[in-house]
């Protein structure tokens, strides 16, 4: 259940001030540590600042759904929903100048996948990339480690869609006065789909955006289900209503104020990235290649018997094994 739900406990911000504070920290933080020994003036230019990364990482979740709208097999929207949670997760306390977004994005919906049951191989997965498979794989296993660390181990996510279909459940068997409330579908549907690219899954709980959907769909549809809310589902509990109001209200103007992101933009903070990323996380870097290759050395030494010292050779063995799919 949401209520007693690690989502609930470890991962809703009070506001959107919270949730740009928690990003601020992240890109502050990586800048301090990447340039101290830069001027402020020579930071501001090189790097990202916070609402470039946060323009960023709305364009790679358009991306993600692209990905995940073309899959094969096709994907349930439940997966999508689940990995889209954690790259918001992830990159609320990270920043996009820290870890590749898009290495990071495919192995959220990995991850997604496998935590949600949608079962697929890692060659069926893979199969429905780009480009060089056989490293896809690699970053994909290399990184899975890394995303659930930084998620805390906390994977399961509540989606809107499960309290959605209770609703509409309850508004068939006790609001028989409004008829087919399917007809609202469409209207729902969109929604759903423009608030995951707003902030509001972190901040209001699945029934409250699934409420929230019911509410705009009918609205836009000129109906009403005002009776509904306040006679059937609040009629005893008026300061629950008054909040459900509030928090509905600030959910709608979230969605209404969704902007996708300019294209000539993005493509600027795309070249910003390359010159500001870390390249210790960067699987085309040097520095990445020689990390890896050191791991594999060190793996290949634990196989022959060569037991690892020291901490850093046990990690770098670890670490080889994860991605080979050992452990």
């Amino acid at each position: 259940m949401f209520a007693t739900s690690t989502q609930r406990s470890f991962w809703m911000f009070k506001d959107e001030t919270d949730v740009s504070n928690a990003r601020l920290s992240a890109n502050i933080k990586y800048i301090t540590r990447r340039g101290k020994n830069m001027t402020a003036e020579q930071r501001e230019l090189h790097f990202l600042n916070v609402a470039e990364e946060k323009s960023l990482i709305m364009s790679y979740e358009y991306q993600l759904r692209d990905f995940c709208r073309k899959f094969h097999p096709p994907m349930p929207r439940y997966v999508v929903g689940t990995a889209l949670h954690y790259l918001k997760r992830f990159y609320v306390n990270n920043s996009v100048m820290d870890y590749p977004p898009k290495e990071i994005l495919v192995t959220c919906v990995y991850l997604a996948c496998k935590v949600e049951e949608f079962n697929v191989s890692m060659d069926q997965f893979v199969g429905n990339l780009k480009g060089d498979r056989e490293k896809a794989a690699t970053i994909i296993l290399n990184n899975e480690l890394l995303l659930m660390q930084q998620l805390d181990y906390q994977l399961t996510v509540h989606n809107p869609f499960r309290p959605l279909e209770g609703l509409m459940i309850d508004m068939k068997t006790r609001f028989p006065t409004f008829s087919d409330p399917e007809r609202l579908r469409p209207g729902i549907d969109e929604f759903l789909e423009q608030v995951f690219y707003t902030d509001a899954i972190l901040m209001y709980s699945p029934s409250q955006i699934a409420l929230a959907a019911i509410i705009h769909s009918a609205s836009t549809s000129k109906e009403n289900v005002d009776e509904y809310i306040t006679q059937i589902l609040f009629s005893d509990d008026q300061k629950r209503l008054l909040n459900l109001i509030e928090a509905v209200k600030k959910i709608r103007v979230m969605v209404r104020n969704v902007q996708t992101p300019h294209r000539d933009s993005i493509k600027a903070f795309e070249k910003k990235l390359l010159l500001c990323c870390n390249p210790d996380n960067n699987s085309e870097s040097p520095a990445f290649k020689k990390r890896m290759k050191q791991s594999f050395e060190d793996e290949e030494n634990f196989e022959d018997g060569q037991y690892p010292s020291r901490p850093d050779q046990v990690r770098n063995v670890l670490m080889g094994l994860s991605e080979m799919g050992k452990i």
